[in-house]
């Protein structure tokens, strides 16, 4: 099915095209099981799995732990869940890249993504028992290579040339519907982590991943099988196409300091809330994973918000740039990150109270809307059609970079402490307001 019969269809969702939908809840409950899997992935290998006599059950660990020890030196506990956290989110952006190669060249978006869910699926699955644990990870790692990138460029196919402004909001309603299913993975896996078991929350993910596949197959006919090209491969990039890819490549570059201080409340941040924050609330034990939902919450329930303020920026003609969007979001994120520092450093030697941690979730979740769905907007908006799904890969290959880097900043969390590994973040995120505000002063020379 071609793009441009795909983008025809507007029915069932306002103005958008009918295959959104499909995409969006696909996603949705995909970063359910992602989410839910991720929110309890640090807390079961510091609780149980990396405890003394249980890592040895699990199939390959002592090589891995050879192999990272090796490069590092002796890793705690903590460290060590940092540091595979680290790995494994970045190797699950890392490979989208292959993954969009493959659709590409050869089998196409549609296959690519339902052949990445099979393999998602099957590594929820495995994630259910200890002896599988590193399977199940690279299980995961392999089918988010060949689903993520490849179903972001499918919700870009969807819309013609000369639709930017839904593109742009397509995307973002895409980003907002996927959070439905980030705040509700951490609830439902990590109450069932709590109230019964590590692999009762696992397993949920599973269930949840096959409810996506379920989606996904329902809308086939609505889902570009395979990106249109313009131009064949022979024809190669023009001197335009080469310098809106390194624009493209300036921008994404920018936001790794914006994905380096996200991620880094999926990996430390659970540990931090697990050692010093208050959790018990009227006589309630709040499980830890349910701090990972906020974020999500906020980008679901702001996002209307923060549209207003987008029109009101603009006196109700379009939107502000793309590059402004991405340096607010950096300055929110630098803000959460020095309040967690700030709140850190005042309780002392008492618990943190819960409500700090609760702002410091929200306000990265809204800063994930300022800078995320537009990077993804604008690679689907100016890449070279050949290059479309590439670069999508590429964007998510920003993601292997900034992961690897919070799992190596994770690692330094025990030495410098709470106030001082927060305080970094918040100047890491600073940065990323100045890159930002810096490129695009060369996208406006650009234009």
């Amino acid at each position: 099915m071609s793009t441009m019969m795909v983008s025809g269809e507007r029915a069932g969702w306002r103005e958008h095209p009918r295959g959104l939908a499909y995409l969006a809840f696909t996603e949705a409950w995909e970063r359910f099981s992602y989410y839910g899997m991720s929110a309890l992935l640090v807390l079961y290998m510091v609780d149980q799995v990396l405890q003394p006599g249980r890592a040895d059950a699990v199939l390959g660990f002592g090589l891995l732990r050879s192999v990272l020890e090796g490069a590092t030196g002796p890793l705690s506990p903590t460290a060590m869940a940092a540091q595979l956290t680290g790995l494994y989110s970045g190797l699950v952006y890392f490979t989208p890249v292959l993954g969009g190669i493959i659709a590409d060249r050869w089998i196409g978006q549609r296959a690519a993504v339902l052949a990445g869910g099979v393999l998602m699926f099957l590594g929820h699955v495995a994630m259910t028992f200890d002896a599988s644990f590193l399977i199940a990870l690279l299980l995961l790692i392999l089918g988010s290579g060949l689903l993520k990138g490849n179903i972001s460029a499918q919700v870009g196919a969807l819309y013609p040339e000369g639709e930017e402004t839904n593109r742009t909001r397509g995307f973002a309603i895409f980003s907002m519907a996927i959070n439905v299913g980030a705040v509700c993975g951490p609830l439902l896996c990590g109450w069932l982590a709590q109230a019964w078991s590590w692999h009762a929350g696992f397993g949920a993910a599973a269930l949840f991943m096959a409810v996506g596949l379920a989606i996904y197959v329902a809308g086939w006919n609505h889902l570009p099988a395979r990106v249109e090209r313009e131009r064949t491969a022979e024809t190669g990039l023009t001197a335009e196409d080469r310098r809106t890819v390194l624009l493209l490549l300036g921008v994404m570059a920018v936001t790794c300091f914006q994905s380096i201080v996200f991620f880094q409340g999926l990996t430390v941040n659970p540990l931090w809330v697990q050692e010093r924050v208050d959790l018990v609330m009227l006589g309630f034990a709040v499980p830890v994973p349910w701090f990972s939902s906020i974020d999500a919450l906020a980008s679901v329930v702001f996002v209307p918000v923060i549209f207003w303020l987008w029109r009101l920026q603009t006196g109700g003609n379009g939107d502000p740039a793309d590059l402004s969007k991405i340096a607010m979001g950096a300055a929110i994120f630098c803000v959460a990150n020095l309040g967690l520092a700030a709140a850190d450093l005042m309780a002392g030697a008492d618990k943190v109270p819960a409500l700090w941690a609760a702002v410091y979730h929200t306000l990265q979740g809204i800063a994930f809307v300022y800078y995320w769905p537009t990077l993804l907007a604008m690679v689907s908006r100016l890449a070279p059609p050949s290059l479309n799904s590439t670069l999508m890969g590429v964007a998510f290959l920003t993601l292997f970079l900034s992961n690897i880097a919070v799992g190596w900043l994770g690692t330094r969390y025990e030495t410098w402490g709470g106030p001082a590994f927060w305080a970094v973040h918040g100047a890491i995120a600073a940065a990323g307001v100045a890159a930002a505000m810096v490129m695009g002063r060369v996208a406006a020379r650009r234009s």
